[in-house]
């Protein structure tokens, strides 16, 4: 099959065609983005001028954008472009098969068109999220050859689009998703929001050929188990809300046969998302010191500059934030750990085999989520600014 059959054959299954069922009416809903308790903060995301030294490197995204919508026929380029509030942004999937056919799936381009796809995933991100996106797309490809599937698993079985007109200080931005990898990258005024993020793979390395290379998502199990072990047994036995990942204490629908255990995947852009666990502001200063850590190492796509702009913004709501837990926590372990707050919410879930055969999760599958609560995923609040201020953007008052 090819990916448009594959669509096809995805709804008439009984298991993916259900998902397909729950998921689809979900983004026609008016947007209004996560919240912990259904009441949105309006201002919790302010547009004003960037910093000096937090500025996105707009001037380098507009050329590689520019370069990119000038390698496509003029229908392609038609197809690919989309207004910046488009409901569009909210039709990006993670599962292989192709739930909404948004802008162009690059596995069916020229390699012109999938360089400079990728050239403008380069301009747009840090080193660190660039190769940690790449290394998604080749994992997938590398997951396509085990199990034979190449023409649904490859390296370039993503679609990408472009949402505004690219400009230095306009709001648009631009859209990659498909398998195991969701970014949806949005600049205004020179500010920059990546949010939703969805990065995962199963396996989470590739063991053989010119891309073998160790765990893609070591750093993050890593320090969250260095977290856990920062609390005394009493702040841990708060932080786990269920000790087994499968918990016959849990609510039905907790797992998801899609998502599993993470409540911000694809569609959920206004799922209420209660603060479970323990408070951050409980903990001690070093447990404290490597939630900010775990929550950097979630938003190392951004450059520099906006990832420094993010994390004044987490390290501020702080004492707002919430740290849960689900399964082990030794090394070696599965398990489920959110960090979440009224500007910043991160998932990381071990999973079950999909294409790989086992039924119980394991170290090897992992899917990670970054979402903005309170309205600004897809930068949405910060159009919604631009425009109601007919394309001003105000200074921060904190700092002239």
């Amino acid at each position: 099959m090819d990916a448009h059959t594959y669509r096809r054959a995805a709804r008439e299954d009984a298991f993916t065609g259900g998902l397909i069922a729950g998921w689809t009416p979900l983004y026609l809903n008016e947007f209004r983005g996560i919240t912990e308790d259904g009441h949105l903060q309006e201002g919790r995301h302010p547009l004003t001028v960037p910093r000096p030294g937090e500025e996105a490197p707009v001037a380098a995204m507009v050329a590689a954008a520019t370069s990119f919508l000038g390698t496509l026929a003029p229908g392609d380029r038609a197809r690919v472009q989309y207004d910046v509030d488009a409901v569009e942004w909210q039709t990006w999937a993670n599962p292989e098969f192709m739930q909404f056919d948004t802008g162009l799936r690059l596995d069916s381009q020229p390699a012109e068109v999938r360089e400079a796809a990728l050239a403008l995933v380069a301009a747009s991100l840090s080193p660190e999220g660039t190769a940690l996106v790449r290394a998604m797309m080749r994992i997938n490809g590398f997951l396509g050859e085990v199990v034979g599937l190449e023409t649904i698993l490859n390296e370039f079985s993503y679609h990408v689009a472009v949402y505004g007109r690219p400009h230095l200080s306009a709001p648009w931005g631009w859209q990659l998703f498909g398998h195991h990898c969701a970014v949806n990258c949005l600049v205004v005024g020179g500010r920059m929001v990546v949010s939703p993020l969805f990065l995962g793979a199963e396996p989470d390395a590739i063991d053989v050929g010119p891309h073998a290379g160790p765990p893609a998502f070591a750093a993050h199990i890593d320090l969250s188990l260095r977290l856990m072990a920062q609390l005394s047994p009493a702040q841990r036995a708060q932080a786990v809300v269920f000790a087994q990942m499968v918990d016959p204490a849990m609510p039905p629908g907790r797992v998801h046969p899609g998502d599993e255990r993470h409540l911000g995947g694809a569609f959920q852009d206004n799922r209420v998302i209660p603060f479970e666990g323990i408070p951050v502001a409980d903990l001690s200063a070093g447990a404290r010191d490597l939630v900010l850590e775990l929550v950097e190492q979630f938003v190392l796509p951004l450059p520099a500059g906006p990832r420094a702009a993010r994390m004044r913004e987490v390290a501020s709501a702080l004492d707002e934030t919430w740290l849960s837990w689900i399964g082990g926590h030794e090394p070696g372990d599965v398990f489920y750990v959110r960090v979440q707050s009224p500007v910043v919410m991160v998932e990381l879930d071990h999973h079950c085999g999909v294409f790989l055969d086992y039924d119980t999760p394991r170290p090897f599958h992992v899917h990670t989520v970054v979402r903005t609560p309170h309205g600004n995923d897809y930068g949405r609040s910060w159009v919604r600014q631009w425009q109601a201020g007919a394309g001003r953007v105000p200074a921060d008052p904190d700092h002239r």
